[in-house]
This record gives C-alpha cells, structure tokens and sequence, in this order.
C-alpha cells in the first residue's frame, strides 16, 4: 500500500524536554488514522512536527515524508505552500481558529484566493459550495455571518470547509469534536468520513476517546508519554485488546462508569422537601429578530419555551439537549445573568426578576458557575491567590488576611496546596485549571453551583477525578448542582435526575438510569444512540468490513 505520509524513527525535543520518541507510523490516501490517548501523550505533537508548526527551540530528528516531499528537514517557504494546499488542519476550538471580525465568507475565500490565485468572485462561489458541501447552504447561513453568529457545530462545519476548500491531500484533525454535542459529534465525524470516501485524501484524527474513532478510524496508533504503545488496524487492536494501556481508554471510553455515585444523604433532601432551593416555574425567554420586511412586525425567537422544575439541596440535576436547545439560556437565568420574558425563577425564596441590587447581591453568594473552559475564565496576569478570591469581594468587611486564608481553605478542599496561590494559571494542568475554577465557585460557600459542560475538555482519566471531587463536595458541603452537559456517561455518573431539552421545552425527565436506559422521548433516544459506545462502534465496523468484502 502506498503511503501517503510516512513518519520513521521520529524524535522531538523542546529545549532539554524530550517530547517524542522513536515515533513511526504511516497513512495511505484514503484512508483514516486514529491517534488516541491522554493529554501529555505527544498525540498533537506528532500533527505539529508534520505541519512543522513546533515551538521555538525544538529539535526534531528522523523522517516525515509526505507525498514524495521530505518534510523534517524543509525550508518555510517550501512548507507555507504546503500547508492549506495540500495539507489541512482543523483546530479542536473554532472559536480560536476563526478570526472574530471577519465574516465567514472572507475566511474561507482568503486561502482560496492565496494558494490558487483566482478572483474574490471565484473564490466567493467556491466557498459557498464548500459550505454547502458541509450541511451549511448559503441560504439559511449567508457568506457574511461572523463567527459569533453560530454555534459550536456550525463554527466547526465552517473550520471543515475552510481545511477542504482546496482539496487536500492530507487533513490532520484535532480533537474536532471535543466540545460538541454527541448528536452534533455524530455529524461532524460522518461528514468527515464522507469526505475521505469521496475525495481519497488521508485523514489523521486525534483524540483522546477510543469510542469516538473507532466506527471510522481503519487504523489505530495509541500513544503514552511520547511513546507509541499500541498499533495495528481497528479490528485487531480492539478485538484482542492486549496492552494494558489501550485496555485502560477502552474502558474509560465505556461511557458506562464502574464508579458509584456517592449516597445521596436523603433526611436533608426530606427535611427541606416543601422548600426547594431553586424553583423554575413556567420560564420563557424570547429573542427579538430582524423583519422580514419594512412593515411586518417583528417575530420573536424563543429560546426557552415554558420549562418548570425544582432543584433541592444535595441534588445533582443534568440538564442535556443538542446545540441550541435552549440549556445555556436557561442556565443564564439561573445565574441572574438573563431576565426571563415571562414566568419565575425563586433561589432560596428570592424572586430573581424583582430583587433588590442588595437581595441579587446575596443571591451571587449563593450560586456560582463552573465554566467549561476555565483558562478562558481566568486573567493569564493573575495569580491564582487573586482569581480564586474574585467572588469574596461581594461580601463586606473581609481583610486581606481573612480573604487569604479562604483562598488557601478553597484551594485545599479541591486537592490543592496553599502554595499554589502564588502561581498563574499557565502553570498548572487543564485538570488542574477546572480544580482552581472549583475553588472559586466553592469560597463562597454557594448553595448552588451551575456546572456548564466542567469536563468535555478532559482526558477521560482527569474526568473522573474531577467529577469524584464534584460528588464528594457535594455530600460533605451540602451543594446542588445544575450540571449541563453533552456527555450522558458524565451524567450518569454525577447526577441522581436529567431533563432532557429541545427546542426549548423539556420533553422528558426522570432518574438518570431510568432515562437513558429506556428513553421516551425522540431527542432522548437521539442523543443514545448518537452517544460513542466502543462496543456498539466495533460491532458496527465489523458489519462494515463484512459487507465490503462480501
């Protein structure tokens, strides 16, 4: 079989940090290769020495060859005609990727025009077919929408086109579904499945979860600390999985945990049953939207549509739904951040839309937010010592000394030294950055902690740990949590009770077994069956390969 990119005996170094080892790996056009394994395995690493975008005092030694072109030893002017021409990247945050003050149709027709020098009309035209070619028709998601004006899938379908708007050779994706929805993920990784079968280029797409490539990955390279521990085809490094570490992500990427959630400490709940802590009731939120025309009045969007429901103290509550659904709009509400257009939302018997400033000012003690991305939450130019304190300054009267010692309290009910308030968030791991951002939700003692997609950005190891630290806090502090999230296993392992949103209205809920092992709903059993299953994902390539081969 001919490769179309070959890496051999491939070391890199950064400064006195080896980073890889002895790499050697191959993909033949047509083809895709999966690249699994945790962060710090050296997975992104391997994509960047071939794109040769490496850090400045790296040092790489061995052989990338791509397409007949020796890239481990290239000059930039030969790899910047590579890059985008022949080779494509797609970024695991589009947001990141994507420039936020120009249009989408500028961004895809700047590489159209540089590489193949045709005029902004052609260049304008084939861009509109790339994004129709991605599920994004010129009709519905016109050329001149900026970034912001999409959600998360479609910023990604956008960075799809983008990397494919000059058919490439080579496509590295990484990550590209990390922070999706699974119903969205489903799509993105069809629709990129597609575009091998249809135009013969190779794929590279790394990730950290073995259920998510293995439906499409036709090979599997697992790497650990820079080494490559574990290849083969799909079929015969998951039929007869042998190494210990491979057999440790197939098992975390179950999606099925083995840990039991803590018990719920049920004479509280039953205590404080006729007063619950959060009360939604009947919640709507419109939008306003552009007319349609010079005299037609105005039609709102509605994003939340009549959602009611009760949240006590020590529940876990997951709130899921595909992209758009609604959930974060609501959680907005909650947090105060968002008037609702009609009903009620109550937090301890405070009603949030007639509250004083002073009564709101209590209420933003008694609820705080997990983002799911907190170095984006965090200022890099801070220490840890001032981030974490940020919610004290809504309480009076604190001195610098009694704020330091709820800092270094905080930091220790998360796992924590109190040496760590000295250093920035730069310095500590993505695990470790949500665990600082648990820190500042909890200095506050808050009643309520509205936890937004906390661990989608996670190796599945750190998850864990993380979602451990959530229920042990929650029993030993009393906390309730609004945990919206796109992962099911997540919320299967953390919460005792789901809603399940679309379109902005519940459409079902119950307890978290009861709903996903037997789904009423459309959108509950949309988003089961959407949901990665290594078991389900090799059963299915199996069929594939059968039906292939006769």
């Amino acid at each position: 079989m001919i490769s179309l990119l070959a890496i051999e005996e491939v070391s890199l170094s950064i400064g006195e940090t080896p980073i890889l080892h002895d790499i050697s790996l191959s993909l033949a056009p047509g083809r895709v290769l999966a690249i699994v394994g945790e962060s710090g395995s050296g997975k992104s690493m391997t994509a960047l020495s071939a794109m040769r975008l490496l850090p400045h005092g790296s040092h790489l030694s061995g052989s990338i060859e791509f397409d007949g072109y020796q890239l481990a030893n290239a000059d930039e002017d030969t790899m910047m005609a590579l890059r985008g021409n022949d080779i494509g990247m797609i970024f695991q945050e589009p947001m990141t990727a994507l420039n936020p003050v120009h249009t989408i149709g500028d961004q895809i027709s700047e590489g159209i025009m540089l590489h193949m020098g045709t005029s902004r009309a052609d260049a304008t035209t084939h861009a509109e077919q790339m994004l129709e070619r991605v599920g994004l028709p010129a009709s519905r998601y016109p050329l001149s929408r900026y970034p912001h004006q999409l959600s998360g899938g479609q910023r990604q379908r956008v960075m799809i086109a983008m990397a494919c708007a000059l058919s490439p050779k080579l496509l590295i994706a990484d990550e590209p579904t990390t922070a999706l929805d699974v119903t969205l993920q489903a799509q993105i990784l069809a629709l990129l499945r597609h575009l091998v079968d249809d135009t013969g280029m190779g794929l590279v797409l790394i990730s950290h979860d073995l259920a998510v490539v293995a439906d499409m990955a036709d090979d599997i390279v697992v790497m650990k600390d820079g080494h490559i521990v574990d290849q083969g085809s799909t079929l015969d490094v998951l039929r007869n999985i042998s190494h210990p570490y491979t057999r440790q992500l197939a098992e975390a990427s179950s999606h099925r945990p083995e840990r039991q959630k803590p018990p719920i400490i049920t004479h509280e709940r039953e205590s404080a049953a006729e007063t619950p802590l959060l009360s939604v009731k009947e919640v709507v939120r419109d939008y306003p939207t552009a007319r349609k025309s010079l005299f037609a009045p105005s039609e709102p969007f509605r994003a939340v549509d009549h959602v009611s429901f009760n949240l006590y103290p020590y529940q876990s509550l997951g709130l899921v739904g595909e992209s758009g659904c609604g959930k974060s709009t609501l959680a907005r509400m909650v947090l105060g951040l968002d008037a609702p257009t009609a009903g009620q939302i109550t937090l301890s018997g405070t009603d949030l839309a007639s509250a004083s400033p002073q009564a709101m000012q209590d209420v933003r003690r008694q609820v705080q937010v997990v983002f799911q991305d907190p170095y984006a939450s965090f200022n890099p130019r801070h220490r840890v010592e001032r981030l974490v304190a940020e919610p004290l300054y809504l309480e009076a009267g604190l001195n610098d000394a009694e704020r330091r010692d709820r800092v270094a309290q905080a930091l220790e009910e998360v796992g924590l030294s109190a040496d760590a308030m000295q250093k920035y968030p730069h310095e500590f791991s993505g695990g470790q950055r949500q665990r600082l951002a648990i820190a500042r939700a909890l200095i506050t003692r808050p009643a309520l902690i509205v936890a937004d997609e906390p661990v989608s950005a996670l190796d599945v190891s750190i998850r864990a740990k993380v979602l451990d630290l959530f229920a042990q806090l929650r029993d030993r502090l009393g906390i309730a949590y609004l945990f919206i999230s796109h992962d099911l296993g997540v919320v299967r392992a953390i919460c005792d009770e789901v809603l399940v949103m679309q379109s902005g209205r519940l459409v079902e809920r119950g307890p978290v077994d009861q709903v996903f092992d037997a789904p009423q709903s459309q959108a509950a059993r949309d988003l089961v069956k959407a949901t990665p299953d290594l078991k389900r994902a090799l059963a299915s390539r199996i069929k594939k390969l059968e039906q292939t081969h006769g």
